[in-house]
């Protein structure tokens, strides 16, 4: 599930378009664009999620409450394996009755089923808090992408996953971190404070 996260985040911000605030030719017109290298900028999207404040502080948290929940899960699951062997254990020996021992594991199953119910809440707010946090990254990365060019002068950004070679002249990545720190902070302190 940590994987999980870190690799959904990731996958999200390569979704975040990079607009171009540049002006558009008139229609009809034939003009041609000439790309030169100072047009195009890449970024290491992945090193920009794990160095950004929100996920040092929110996914971090968010990580290790995936991980905790995933931990007590796998320990109530083994108490039910457990308690399941003792009971198939006791009747094998003759230690309960034929009726003794339907009555328990049907008390058993009823169990399992309460439990397995509370999982899946449980995960799906785990799941509605990791789609939120994924959301609030994409739009400070969306924010700090039109900030940067706001002025138009890059024509195509692009995510260094699919990059096979690039000057480092071209990346980006620390300006946008800068940037989505900023914005983060500033949502932070915006936010109005829990009593």
């Amino acid at each position: 599930m940590k994987k999980t996260l870190f690799a959904a985040i990731v996958a999200a911000l390569f979704a975040v378009g990079c607009t171009n605030n540049a002006a558009q030719p008139a229609e009809g017109a034939a003009e041609q664009a000439t790309i030169t290298s100072s047009d195009i900028a890449f970024v290491k999207a992945d090193s920009l999620l794990v160095m950004s404040d929100i996920y040092l502080t929110e996914g971090v948290a968010l990580q290790k409450k995936l991980e905790a929940a995933q931990q007590s899960w796998a320990k109530k699951e083994q108490g039910f394996q457990y308690e399941a062997a003792q009971l198939q254990e006791k009747y094998q020996k003759g230690l309960i009755t034929t009726l003794k021992a339907q009555e328990t594991e049907e008390s058993l199953n009823k169990r399992v089923q309460n439990y397995q119910q509370s999982m899946q809440k449980e995960a799906a707010v785990l799941d509605e808090e990791n789609f939120v946090l994924q959301n609030r990254i994409n739009m400070l990365v969306a924010e700090a992408i039109e900030e940067i060019n706001k002025d138009g002068k890059y024509k195509l950004i692009l995510n260094s996953s699919a990059l096979l070679d690039g000057s480092q002249a071209l990346d980006i990545t620390q300006d946008l971190l800068k940037i989505v720190n900023e914005k983060y902070a500033a949502e932070k302190a915006a936010a109005p404070k829990a009593e």
